[in-house]
């Protein structure tokens, strides 16, 4: 008699526990890192308890004005924090490499807070960073780190995972959205975290993944989402739900990448969106690679510089063309 799969209780393999209140007890977590000389942490929103962890590069040259990029971590929208281990660990190595100030930003977490509270969280660091550009040009207040030395014409908003849908999803959310003089140049989904109803292919054909096994994505899915919708629901699957006010918003998005690999389940859904911004006249640009699992760049050095040196051609693909006018 076969064993069964590690994704044959969801519970386990997420190692979380759902309490009577609606909360989640989460047994084995990253540990979380305080802040460095490279980094430090600004208050959004203390009624939430959200915060926004930046990071700037060690030997900044003189007279510089580096670009900004917001970042979202991962975590199926219930486990982890921008002070996690990992996440802390590769924004800072971002920094370096991209030669960049990193906005990491900490959003409240489902089920305690289901969606669209993590994109509510967004917004608002966006909308924060808005402000602080005001400030820094009209003499108001603004943080020393962002004041003299940033381009915040020069602005990307990145995330992995659960963190790269909420790029999409912010997205949305503020191609109306004045933000000058911020103007976000382009959009970067690694690994973004989409579902639905019926499984892809990929995702079929990895069930029993040991990152991402169907059975946990789920369950991720059931504790994120609004109470009472499926996953097919449009923050989930946008291919089968968005309606013509969504289709419209997302036709004005500016240059997008689109980071993948085939060992991840989630690799069909994330093609099925590049396709879906192409047809609505986006600039995709993808790279999906033929190896490498869900969340790799995180634990694999070979993985993480490949991916910074294609975060990095895209940045400076959008810096030459110049921003969208709509962002």
């Amino acid at each position: 008699m076969e064993a069964p799969p590690p994704s044959s209780d969801p519970y386990k393999f997420l190692n979380i526990t759902l309490n009577s209140d609606g909360s989640l007890t989460r047994h084995r977590e990253f540990p979380k890192l305080p802040p460095t000389e490279q980094s430090k942490d600004i208050p959004l929103n203390q009624t939430n308890n959200t915060f926004i962890r930046i990071f700037k590069p060690r030997n900044i040259p003189p007279e510089s004005k580096l670009p900004i990029l917001v970042y979202f971590h991962g975590g199926g929208f219930i486990l982890y924090s921008a002070a996690s281990a990992p996440f802390h660990e590769s924004c800072t190595k971002m920094a370096d490499r991209l030669q960049t100030i990193i906005l990491s930003v900490e959003y409240r977490l489902a089920p305690e807070h289901r969606l669209p509270a993590a994109y509510e969280d967004a917004v608002e660091a966006v909308l924060w960073l808005r402000d602080q550009a005001r400030g820094a040009i009209n003499g108001g207040d603004c943080d020393t780190w962002l004041k003299d030395g940033v381009d915040f014409s020069r602005c990307f908003v990145m995330g992995s995972s659960s963190g790269g849908n909420i790029v999409y999803n912010v997205a949305l959310r503020v191609v109306d959205t004045d933000l000058s003089p911020v103007k976000i140049q382009g959009l970067i989904m690694n690994q973004a975290f989409f579902g639905g109803d019926e499984p892809s292919d990929s995702e079929s054909r990895l069930k029993d993944d040991k990152i991402c096994p169907l059975p946990a994505t789920h369950l991720l899915w059931s504790l994120c989402l609004p109470d009472g919708v499926d996953r097919d629901h449009v923050y989930s699957n946008p291919i089968k739900s968005s309606g013509p006010q969504e289709k419209e918003k997302m036709g004005r998005f500016p240059s997008t990448l689109i980071n993948g690999y085939g060992g991840d389940p989630l690799v069909d859904r994330q093609r099925h969106v590049a396709e879906m911004l192409k047809a609505r006249g986006v600039h995709v640009e993808t790279r999906f690679d033929k190896d490498g699992f869900h969340a790799c760049e995180l634990f694999d050095g070979n993985k993480a510089k490949a991916l910074y040196e294609t975060v990095e051609a895209f940045m400076k693909s959008c810096s030459s063309t110049g921003p969208s006018p709509n962002m």
